[in-house]
């Protein structure tokens, strides 16, 4: 059996980690912007108050790392799905290619929006 490459354990540990914040973070801000906050549930904060939290650096670092870590999750996810259940393995390096290398501009883009 031949020995998994280094890259091949990076891109596990992007889609493992990517996969959990995705988990633990996005569910928590659709209830709150999607849910509660439109329908009164609770009180939205008020927009000098979130343009406050958003300017802090720490704040969108995270939501930086949390696009990018969504955006890797779903690259090795739909590489890993085309290869196995549609079994076009004979692309895998063009596949793998467009999939990281769309995440990876989802990144910069993400970075442009959030530290302009």
């Amino acid at each position: 059996m031949a020995r998994p490459s280094r890259t091949e354990a990076v891109t596990w540990l992007l889609f493992s980690a990517g996969g959990m914040a995705a988990a633990l973070v996005v569910p928590v801000l659709l209830l709150l912007f999607g849910v509660l906050f439109p329908l009164g549930v609770l009180a939205p904060p008020a927009y000098e108050h979130l343009l406050g939290v958003l300017r802090n650096p720490l704040v969108r670092i995270g939501l930086f790392m949390l696009c990018a870590l969504a955006l890797a999750h779903w690259a090795h996810r739909f590489r890993h799905s085309l290869g196995d259940l549609l079994r076009v393995r004979a692309l895998n390096t063009p596949i793998a290619v467009l999939c990281y290398g769309a995440a990876v501009a989802g990144s910069v883009w993400a970075a442009l929006v959030l530290f302009q």
